[in-house]
């Protein structure tokens, strides 16, 4: 058996803070063989840097997943081309820098694959992620079946599809993007685990993540404002697995969701 634990969308400098408060504790009291999270707005609220992959190492986190705001900093290509321990959404065009999957491997030794997608529903243009998925899973599956799909997307009905499409394929499809963390996880009969969105690490007096009032200014004038991490109490989001190491099928999948006031 592996356990892994996956962390919602860090938003910014308080999520970064909220992860280096209790993540090395929460790894030793529930025996984690795995770290993963996406990181893809921890840098200002929107976007990822090499700088704050750094800091987010130093908590105990083994990899990295993005999503659509991967290219808010230019600097983040120098990471993907060169860390082996962050991927981009493999559906982007072949020709953005970065690698398509990711092999890790767990406390235990035992190989973990990690794939990253693009929903295409509500989003900008990219290539089909049911069709790129099945090609890179077959590529991970030479290595490993312990495989892990983060599908960063905003509607539920896509997420859920995809996970159907490859019931039985990979061992979980958990959904990230929507900073809310939703209460439908569970295992499908082909023993993949899913939920829709797994959370964010972040302010929760906000609007998934950012200042009401800049928010809500936006919704009720329409007039654009420069959207800001908000301040106060942090959440941490996050669903832990265990999986079968021989056949890769999920056998747990639990949500974790700890409010700051509850962890002190």
């Amino acid at each position: 058996m592996v356990k892994i634990l996956f962390l919602g969308d860090i938003i910014g400098k308080p999520g970064r803070s909220i992860v280096h408060e209790l993540l090395p504790q929460m790894t030793q009291e529930h025996d984690i063989d795995l770290v993963l999270a996406n990181a893809e707005n921890s840098a200002g609220g929107l976007g990822v840097t090499p700088e704050t992959l750094q800091s987010l190492r130093k908590t105990g986190i083994h990899g990295f997943t993005l999503g659509n705001h991967i290219w808010r900093y230019d600097s983040i290509i120098t990471s993907l081309e060169n860390d082996s321990d962050v991927i981009k959404p493999a559906n982007l065009p072949p020709s953005t820098p970065g690698k398509n999957f990711m092999i890790l491997t767990a406390r235990n030794g035992i190989k973990v694959g990690v794939l990253s997608l693009l929903g295409r529903v509500f989003m900008e243009p990219v290539d089909c992620p049911f069709r790129r998925a099945e090609e890179v899973l077959h590529e991970i599956s030479k290595e490993t079946h312990v495989i892990i799909i983060d599908i960063h997307a905003e509607a539920t009905a896509e997420k859920i599809a995809l996970a159907w499409h490859l019931n039985g394929k990979c061992s979980a499809v958990l959904g990230t993007h929507t900073h809310v963390q939703t209460a439908d996880e569970w295992i499908l009969p082909g023993g993949t685990a899913y939920i829709s969105d797994i959370g964010m690490c972040g302010p929760y007096h906000s609007v998934i993540g950012m200042e009401t009032e800049r928010v809500l200014t936006r919704f009720i004038t329409g007039i654009p404002k420069k959207w800001e991490v908000a301040n106060g109490p942090t959440l941490f989001n996050a669903v832990l697995l265990e999986i079968d190491k021989k056949s890769g099928k999920a056998q747990k999948i639990e949500r974790i969701m700890v409010k700051k006031s509850d962890s002190m």
